[in-house]
Parts: structure tokens; C-alpha cells; sequence
């Protein structure tokens, strides 16, 4: 479902998938090579949401605002997984936010960061580049690998690939 909010719809870039039961409102801009899996919802009704090039947001994820108040921006090669919450934060680029994470208003996630499943990323939180955040509240569990930090580009280009298993 791609819908209007109050005169605005949501914008793709070219090569994008969305799945048929996913929902993307409002002021939704999105580069190319993303996708949107089934279920999940990307819903700009009361801000904006930006979104970078190859992002995927995986089944049942919700990416969401606080109405005048925070924006979302996700930047370029960010994989959401299954479930998990991304509201009125900054996630920057070449992230991996685990299945079932939520990442609440005001949080910076920076570059090539691993916020793991299950974990809480509380308001206003600033997770430094390259971290791995885990646990409720998130804290620092370690820095992120070299050989980590190049799973970051694999897992945006097969999630493009699974895509078009769909569109053939």
C-alpha cells in the first residue's frame, strides 16, 4: 500500500521492491535499490522520513516519527531486520540493526554500527561509528570488525537480489 498523507506522497528511486502487504505513507523519500519486505510498515504521516540508496527494511519492521518534533533519516547500505522499531533517529550509513532492535527519537547510529537484536537504543542515545550496541538499556559491547564492517555491503546486495527472485 503506497498512499498520500495530507497532499504528499511517498518518492522511489529507480529500482526499488516493495512487498504487496507493505506500507509506505506520506513524506517518504527513498533511494535507489531499496526495498520494503512484507508487513513492514514506513509511515511518514507526522514528519518526513529520508532513506538513502539500498536500504532494505525487513518483514514486520516499522519505520516511524514524532509529529513536529524528529525527522527519520537512514542513510546508504542500512539493513532493518525483522521486527525491529527505527523512530525519529539518525541511523547513518552502512549499519545492521538486528531483528526485534528498537532505536527511539533523537538516537544517532553512526557509520558502520551493529545495534543487535532485541536491543533498546534509548532517546538521544549517539552510538559512535563502528560500535556494537546490545542490551536493554544498549551499551557498548565492542567495536565492529574489518571483516564485520564488508557484511554491511553484502547483505544490502542480496537483499536487492532476493528482490528480484520477486520480479521475475
Amino acid at each position: 500500500m503506497i498512499l498520500p498523507v495530507r497532499g504528499i506522497s511517498p518518492q522511489f528511486g529507480e529500482n526499488c521492491w516493495f512487498a504487496e502487504n507493505a506500507t509506505i505513507v506520506g513524506d517518504v523519500v527513498m533511494g535507489r535499490d531499496c526495498t520494503v519486505w512484507f508487513n513492514a510498515v514506513v509511515r511518514g504521516d507526522v514528519n518526513s522520513i529520508r532513506i538513502g540508496d539500498r536500504v532494505n527494511i525487513q518483514d514486520g519492521a516499522v519505520i516511524h516519527c514524532t509529529y513536529q518534533k524528529t525527522k527519520t533519516t537512514i542513510g546508504n547500505y542500512v539493513s532493518i531486520a525483522h521486527n525491529a522499531v527505527v523512530h525519529g533517529c539518525t541511523v547513518e550509513d552502512k549499519v545492521l540493526i538486528g531483528m526485534g532492535a528498537i532505536i527511539m527519537d533523537g538516537a544517532v547510529i553512526g557509520t558502520g554500527s551493529i545495534i543487535a537484536a532485541g536491543a533498546i537504543i534509548t532517546q538521544n542515545t549517539v552510538v559512535p561509528p563502528g560500535s556494537i550496541y546490545a542490551g536493554n538499556p544498549a551499551r557498548l559491547l565492542k567495536l565492529v570488525s574489518t571483516e564485520a564492517a564488508e557484511v554491511f555491503m553484502r547483505t544490502a546486495d542480496n537483499y536487492v537480489m532476493y528482490a528480484g527472485w520477486f520480479k521475475e
